[in-house]
C-alpha cells in the first residue's frame, strides 16, 4: 500500500470524508480515481467529472502509486 502521507497533492483530515485520502483542497477521494480508471475512464474524463481536481494532481497520484509498487517489487 502506498504511503499517501508522502504525496503532496493528497490530504487526510478526519473532519472530511471520514479521514479518507482526498485530492488536496477537494472532497474527492483518491479511491474515486482508481475506481473510475478501473471502470474504463481516462484521466482526462476523471478531471472533467470532478471539478477541483487538476490533471497534474492525478498524474502525481498515479506516479506515486507506480513508485510505491516499484519499491515493493524490489523487496
Amino acid at each position: 500500500m502506498a504511503d499517501w502521507g508522502k504525496c503532496s497533492v493528497v490530504e487526510s483530515d478526519p473532519e472530511k470524508m471520514g479521514g479518507a485520502w482526498l485530492f488536496v483542497g477537494t472532497r474527492v477521494p483518491i479511491s474515486a480515481l482508481f475506481n473510475n480508471l478501473q471502470a474504463g475512464a481516462t484521466i482526462h474524463e476523471f478531471v472533467e467529472w470532478f471539478p477541483g481536481v487538476e490533471l497534474s494532481h492525478v498524474e502525481e497520484v498515479l506516479q506515486h502509486e507506480i513508485d510505491s509498487l516499484a519499491v515493493r517489487v524490489k523487496v
